[in-house]
Order: structure tokens, then sequence, then C-alpha cells
């Protein structure tokens, strides 16, 4: 293994992190699930499934309109409750009524592999850059990457939510590794995770280290011109026992945190549960859950659902104090500072409170060189988000628009003094790049 140590970044240290790797009580069973199309980007929902018809676990609810052939399933059998539709008739949500049988979808893992992963709906968990998309099928990517651990805020321990499947590892490189003339590459933060048959490094240094796309751009820089896939360590695992098995595993471990949770802890569930079948009555109504973590989790109500790509629910004080005496000049040294403005820095970093006040307003970007110190990537970060504002293509593909991804700007979205929607601009950007690009 080699070691790369990364300098920039943060580590942000909230109050209700999970002290115990154990799981609590029984797995939860929610009286609904729900799938959001919005959490695969780059796939336009066409459903195969209509309200009232039946649905087995692993079979396909819908499609994308571009690329037929990718398919988002379901992870309950049961049947389809109702189609929540926004403005335009958007799909917004997909709601399953389960009828307890867990009647399963078995795969026939004889076919090709690209086959056998676009069918049993596993394929839209892996993404793709350029762009931070589901994966074109059609396209080798030029090698693959895959991150052993989470390092956001709060995150959960993705060794332990792989748990037993770890087994299914070897597996799933060795499918992975059909895929693509170059290589697989895992990045861990641990010396003592062993993993065979793929290209182990150890990535030290604070968060975003745990990206995928961080740990690309250090290995090996995706150009123009370049495709690679990025995914994590529990869904190479999923891919592993599809191809063991032939059935994919839609359950998973939640880690339920945040300060606002009484008891911050591990709970077994399935992919698209109901919130409140996690977190129960414990939460009151002055709090807000995010489904994810706190820097880019989606705000969710109580009697929404857990979204596909997370494994963490989080709940933070809305606010908490809005009176607060003397306001930004307050003088308290509780009060976090990223740049040492108040005195809490000379107390080390300990574990801080804090709500989800913005606590500013937008205004003109000052050069502070704060998003570069918050991303480890070789590129200019304030210049790269003015060329996109402008939407200046040449400008944005010199100065790295093909290897980042909204993730990885979500740190210096929260350390930005000009309060910008860093991951919304990134995200616009790279929407726009590709269809102009296409």
């Amino acid at each position: 293994m080699s070691t790369i140590k990364l300098k920039k970044g943060y580590d942000l240290k909230l109050k209700g992190g999970i002290t115990q790797l154990e799981i609590t009580g029984n797995p939860a069973t929610s009286s609904c699930y729900g799938i959001i199309p919005d959490d695969f980007t780059g796939i336009i929902p066409r459903l195969d499934k209509k309200p009232g018809e039946t649905v087995k676990a692993g079979e396909p609810i819908y499609h994308d309109k571009n690329f037929e052939k990718v398919k988002v399933t379901s992870p309950v059998s049961g049947t389809i409750k109702e189609v929540c539709r926004g403005e335009r008739r958007k799909i917004e949500a997909i709601i399953i009524e389960p009828d307890g049988k867990d009647e399963q979808i078995k795969h026939d893992i004889s076919q090709p592999v690209i086959d056998v992963l676009v069918e049993s709906g596993l394929w839209v968990m892996l993404r793709q850059r350029p762009y931070d998309v589901v994966p074109n099928p059609d396209v080798r990517p030029r090698d693959i990457f895959v991150t052993g651990f989470d390092s956001a805020p709060l995150a959960p321990n993705l060794i332990f939510v792989m748990g037993e499947k770890s087994k299914y590892l070897e597996k799933g490189i060795e499918v992975l590794s059909t895929l693509t003339d170059g290589k697989v590459y895992i990045g861990v933060n641990n010396s003592e995770i062993t993993i065979s048959g793929a290209e182990v490094n150890i990535f030290e240094g604070p968060h975003p280290a745990g990206n995928a796309g961080i740990q690309a751009a250090n290995l090996k820089p995706v150009n123009k011109g370049d495709v690679i896939w990025t995914l994590d360590i529990v869904t190479l695992a999923r891919i592993g026992e599809l191809f063991t098995t032939g059935i994919v595993s839609h359950d998973t471990v939640v880690a339920l945190t945040g300060e606002c949770v009484a008891q911050p802890r591990y709970v077994k569930s399935t992919i698209g549960c109901s919130i409140s079948s996690l977190l129960g009555d414990e939460v009151k109504d002055d709090a807000r859950i995010i489904s994810g973590n706190v820097l880019t989790g989606v705000k969710v109500n109580v009697d929404s659902f857990l979204r596909a790509p997370y494994r963490q629910i989080t709940v933070i004080p809305e606010n908490n104090n809005p009176d607060e005496f003397m306001g930004w000049a307050s003088l308290n040294p509780k009060r976090f500072s990223l740049y040492r403005t108040f005195t809490s820095w000379l107390c080390g970093k300990r574990e801080i409170s804090m709500d989800a006040r913005i606590k500013g307003g937008e205004r003109a970007i000052v050069r502070l060189d704060e998003y570069d110190n918050m991303l480890p990537m070789d590129i200019y970060a304030e210049f790269l988000i003015k060329a996109i504002i402008s939407f200046d293509i040449d400008k944005m593909e010199q100065l790295g628009i093909y290897e980042v991804a909204p993730e990885d700007f979500a740190l210096a979205e929260f350390a930005c003094t000009s309060k910008l929607e860093l991951q919304r601009i990134v995200r616009e950007g790279l929407d726009r790049m590709r269809a102009e690009m296409a």
C-alpha cells in the first residue's frame, strides 16, 4: 500500500456522533418505501409500473428515457401505492406499500456483466466523471475508483456498515475489472484493511479525503476525454454478492446521528424506508432532519424517505438561538469559527453544537483562497466557480470542470464567506456542460 497525505480540508467535529460499533434493536420496518428519481442524477425516468400494480424486490420500477436498459428497481415486494408528481408532471417520488412476502427477483449471472448490473438496478449506484451522473453503459471507463471510508461529519463507518458482506469484495473487484482496461483503485484510511485484486492506497488527512473523486484526483486525475467510474465499498460488496448469489440485497445499516438524536446509533433497515420508521417520535418540531450528512445531505421531513445513496440520517437544531446577545459580534467562547475569529480555538478541536442557520447573505466573491484551502485537488476552485457562473466553456475545461462533482465543493460551501450555494452552482454547470457537449 502507498500512503497519500492530504493537508487541505477540515474535519468538522459535531456533537451527536456514534460511540459504539453495534446495531441497536431489531431491523426497522416501514409501512411504505419510497424511490426518489432525483437521487439518480442523469436519468430521465419513464415508468414501467403504474399505481396499483404489484412488484417484486429487484423488479424494475422505471427506466431511463435515453438508455432504456438502465433501470431503477424496487427495494421491496408489494404494490405501487402512489406516483407523486410536481411541476410539469415531474416524478418526485414513487411510493411502494410492502406485502411482507419479500419475493425476490433472481438474476441470470451468466449474462454479460453490464446487462446483469443494469437489470438488477445496481448500475444506478455508480457515478461517472465527467459530469457526476449515472454512467453511460456504452462507454468503457479508463479506471474505477472505490472509496473505503466516509470522512464527512458524523459519517458512518463503511466497513461496519458493510459487515459480513465483506466476503463478497473480491468477487466485486473481479467483476469490475472486466469493465475497464485500467485498474480498480480502492482508497482506505487504515493500513489494517487488506483487499486483494485491486490497487489499495491509504489516504490520510481531513475531509474530503473520503470522497472517491478526491482520491481519483490525487492518484490519476481526469482529463478531457477521460471517463472514470466511482462508487463506495458497500456498493462494491453488493455487486460481489449479486454475482455470487444472483440476488440484490436491499438491506442497509443506517447511522442515526446528530445532537437532536436521543441515542446516536446504527439501525438495520431497507433502502427507501420511511424516516419515521427510523426515528419514531424522538425528534422535536424545532429540529432539522437531513438524509445524509450536514454538508451534502438533503433536508427532509419525518414523513419522507431514506434517500438511496445515503446510509445516514442527521438531526440538528433548526434555529436554537435566534436572539443571541450581540449576534455576530458576540464574544461567547463556545462559538465556532473556521478562521479563529472567536476564542473557542484556544480550547482545541472539541465537539461543537451547530444549528442550521446560514448567518449571512450572498455577497461578492472575495479572493481569500478559502475554496482552495478546503479542496485537495490541483485546480483553482474560485476561478472555476466564476467560469461556471459565466458559463465560459473554454475556461471551465482549462480549470478542471471534468474532474469535479458537487460533493467536492461541499466543505468549501460551508467555509464560503460569500455564502454562495457552490454545490448548486457546480451541479448546474455540469448539467449545462453535458447538454452542450451532447
